[in-house]
């Protein structure tokens, strides 16, 4: 049986995509280097249910670690790669930028090259990258044929690099890669910094919220069932240098993400306003045409259900971490 490599495997789309794949009979290998970034328990425990299959074996280990690179593709042999591992978050990049490049720039490059040093055996790389990559554009909705030359984030900055360095390895190597930019991913085992998980607490508590700017910026919010269906329909079709976007293509505005939460929960939210962030984008939007055409790529979840999805979740969910 041939074997998938998932990095990032126990976080919040890596746990999913590896039930997905396990769920369709495919062999996986999972590897994760547990950053502390958020707690270690919460992704320990989104592996809950991928541990219990004997197809699953979890790695802990850094992408950067070459040396560890080398013995897993010498030994586990996989011939497709799902990588997922990267330090994230816009904000706390423009804090540590150095540790940014290091976990999504090095580490990015490390794999490429484990990856890729027996390019007869290996089918297909895909890189997660991000919709930061089009940097704080009103040209709406992002077509990946736009220039991303200005990321507003040492964040948006490294997978804008990933991206290249794919292209550079499928030029040099000829081996199929796919880059797809993930658009503001939300659903259950979201990560507890995110907006629509932080604020569901708060809400829940009766703490303030806070809101950045005034109010009038958006985000293409995509449920991670769609993401995760669209990360394997571009897995199963590898065709040279392909790089899609997987949004929704319907940007919810600040103040109606906070209602719909509202509504999930039967709660009212008591907003604090703050001023703007620096490496914040007005918006994003996907223009998912290209997705659709070439991967059958059709995301289904409304993000009132989505949200009730998620609300149902974390009420179910301890929080003792």
């Amino acid at each position: 049986m041939s074997t998938i490599l998932v990095t990032g495997a126990a976080g919040f789309i890596g746990s999913h995509v590896v039930e997905a794949l396990l769920r369709r009979g495919e062999a996986v290998v999972g590897l994760d280097c547990f950053d502390p970034f958020y707690p270690e328990p919460i992704k320990r425990r989104n592996l809950t249910a991928a541990l219990q299959s004997e197809r699953f074996t979890l790695i802990d280990g850094d992408v950067r670690d070459r040396a560890l690179l080398q013995r897993l593709f010498a030994e586990r042999q996989p011939d497709r790669v799902i990588h997922l591992a990267a330090r994230a978050g816009v904000r706390p990049s423009i804090e540590g930028p150095l540790t940014y490049v290091e976990h999504n720039v090095t580490g990015t490059a490390s794999l490429l090259d484990a990856a890729t040093a027996d390019r007869a055996r290996l089918r297909h790389f895909v890189f997660a990258s991000s919709s930061s990559v089009y940097g704080d554009t009103l040209d709406a909705p992002f077509r990946e044929e736009q220039r991303t030359d200005w990321p507003a984030s040492p964040y948006s900055a490294t997978k804008k690099a990933g991206e290249v360095l794919c292209y550079t390895y499928h030029h040099l190597t000829g081996v199929p890669i796919t880059c797809l930019r993930f658009f503001t991913v939300y659903g259950p085992r979201q990560r507890p910094d995110l907006a629509i998980h932080k604020f569901t607490g708060l809400i829940e508590a009766g703490e303030p919220v806070p809101l950045f700017g005034d109010g009038d910026s958006s985000r293409d919010y995509t449920y991670v069932d769609d993401t995760v269906a669209g990360i394997l329909a571009a897995l199963d079709r590898p065709a040279g240098y392909e790089i899609y976007n997987l949004g929704r293509g319907q940007p919810i505005a600040l103040l109606d993400m906070v209602r719909q939460i509202e509504t999930a929960l039967g709660r009212a939210a008591r907003i604090e306003w703050r001023p703007r962030q620096p490496g914040e984008v007005t918006t994003t939007y996907a223009d998912i045409s290209r997705a659709r055409d070439a991967l059958g790529y059709d995301p289904c979840v409304e993000f009132d259900e989505g949200v009730r999805r998620f609300v149902a979740w974390w009420r179910a969910t301890p929080r003792d971490d």
